[in-house]
């Protein structure tokens, strides 16, 4: 059996195609289409018809591709940038009837709980108590737990995208004064996840996302060619250091740097604010980086409890009871 999914972000449509007959998502087949929507949706805006263009066609190729590859349709979602755009509907609605294949949002707090599902499944049981830091583009999600799914869950509207338009915009480098505003939010907005975080104390940290991936290679973590099971580790101190270098720079010379790829070189600043400020309020000094997040998580989902889960997540977006911004902290029921 074959599944696959199909992640839209901020910057990229990615699509995973796995094969899940022993119960582990072995991918066969990967693909991306860089679309950068950021750029043309700020947060909170619509998401322009020439950006819903581009994400049909791209939405419409992964679907072929992963019937090439034997998959049946994806389970495609769309983060942040999507879920918080006033027209999403409109957006989901465009892209079913154009492609036939359903995209929809997911709450804040399911990406966070599929997030540490994928975490979890590839760190393994040894890791013991578990954190999770993932940086999107427009949000922040924390989570934290002992069990398969956590025990409890943080949406916030932290991406490095979103704080980059907010804080950074038409300055390259930013002003001190823009630095210290960025971080006095951040912390404001961590407070109180900060705190449950320091009073779990646990055992292992795993940062995902491509944000972490690349702040880590400018931290020194070994490069992508090295392969997923290399050991990532980064170090709080490295990180505060890499903030000041980021931050001393434009974009186009950030880009020069170890692991900061052009299209996200502009928004490394604000994700290296974020991921070192959390990781300073939590006590955490150390993190590693893990190779599987949300994409992981959902096909996880799929072969562990079967289509019923997605359905219910297509009826929510159908009936428009999705939450369109991130929920700030949820007690997770760690059944679901």
């Amino acid at each position: 059996m074959r599944i696959s999914v199909v992640d839209v972000g901020s910057n990229t449509v990615r699509l995973v195609v796995a094969d899940a007959e022993d119960g582990v998502p072995l991918p066969v087949h990967t693909a991306k289409w860089r679309l950068r929507l950021a750029d043309h949706v700020r947060p909170g805006g619509p998401v322009p018809e020439e950006a819903v263009e581009r994400l049909v066609e791209a939405v419409e190729e992964a679907g072929r591709t992963a019937a090439k590859w034997g998959a049946a349709g994806p389970l495609a979602f769309a983060t942040a940038v999507v879920r918080s755009a006033p027209n999403r509907q409109e957006v989901l609605r465009t892209v079913r009837t154009r492609t036939g294949i359903g995209l929809y949002t997911l709450p804040g707090e399911m990406e966070a709980e599929l997030t540490f599902l994928g975490a979890r499944r590839w760190m393994g049981w040894r890791a013991g108590p578990l954190a999770l830091f993932d940086i999107g583009g427009g949000s922040l999600e924390v989570a934290f737990g002992r069990g398969r799914l956590p025990d409890y869950v943080a949406s916030l509207p932290l991406g490095a995208g979103r704080l980059t338009h907010e804080f950074f915009e038409g300055q390259d480098p930013p002003p001190p004064e823009a630095m210290r505003d960025l971080r006095r939010k951040v912390r404001h907005q961590l407070r109180d996840v900060a705190s449950r975080i320091r009073w779990e104390g646990p055992r292992t940290a795993v940062a995902t996302s491509r944000t972490f991936e690349q702040l880590g290679r400018l931290c020194g973590t070994p490069p992508g060619r090295r392969g997923p099971f290399v050991e990532r580790r980064m170090h709080r101190a490295d990180l505060g250091e890499a903030v000041e270098r980021l931050a001393a720079i434009p974009a186009a010379r950030r880009a020069e740097l170890p692991g900061i790829s052009a299209p996200r070189a502009s928004q490394s600043l604000a994700g290296a604010v974020v991921g070192h400020t959390a990781m300073k309020l939590t006590g955490i000094r150390t993190v590693t980086i893990c190779p599987w997040a949300i994409r992981e998580g959902v096909l996880l989902r799929h072969i562990e409890d079967g289509a019923s889960w997605w359905a219910e997540i297509a009826r929510r977006n159908e009936e428009n009871t999705v939450p369109a911004e991130p929920v700030p902290l949820r007690i997770a029921t760690a059944t679901t």
